[in-house]
């Protein structure tokens, strides 16, 4: 009985592990690397976060869970400090942190700010597929 809820244990772990690991990773924001998946003109998020806004903290996890569907499998994910990059934040023109801003095609499709709605940052993600 022990054994099968190892191997039960051991099979939830696997299954955890393959999906975190399928999951896009948000990489910190490079003008160049920016620059070339907007021109690629797939999928593309930029999100402005500071360490510091309760509204950033709360959009974190709810990008990480979209991101880590498959559906979201090809796009690429950015993250601009607003407080430490104020270059990248002017090169996306946002205003204030808690931006979520997606690109399709090579240019811009949608933008929100202060948004902690699940549903709503889904509809957002969804433009640029």
């Amino acid at each position: 009985m022990l054994s099968r809820r190892v191997m039960l244990l051991g099979g939830l772990c696997a299954v955890a592990w393959s999906a975190a690991a399928q999951a896009a990773p948000v990489a910190p924001f490079s003008a160049d690397a920016f620059d070339a998946a907007v021109k690629q003109g797939g999928p593309v998020l930029v999100h402005i976060h500071a360490a510091w806004c309760p509204i950033c903290r709360a959009q974190k996890p709810i990008l990480e869970k979209l991101l880590a569907e498959p559906r979201f499998g090809a796009m690429r994910a950015f993250e601009i400090d607003f407080d430490g990059d104020q270059p990248s934040v002017r090169k996306v023109e946002a205003r204030v942190q808690s931006t979520l801003i997606v690109y399709k095609g090579g240019r811009e499709v949608g933008r929100s700010v202060g948004e902690r709605q699940p549903e709503w940052i889904e509809d957002l993600l969804e433009k640029a597929l």
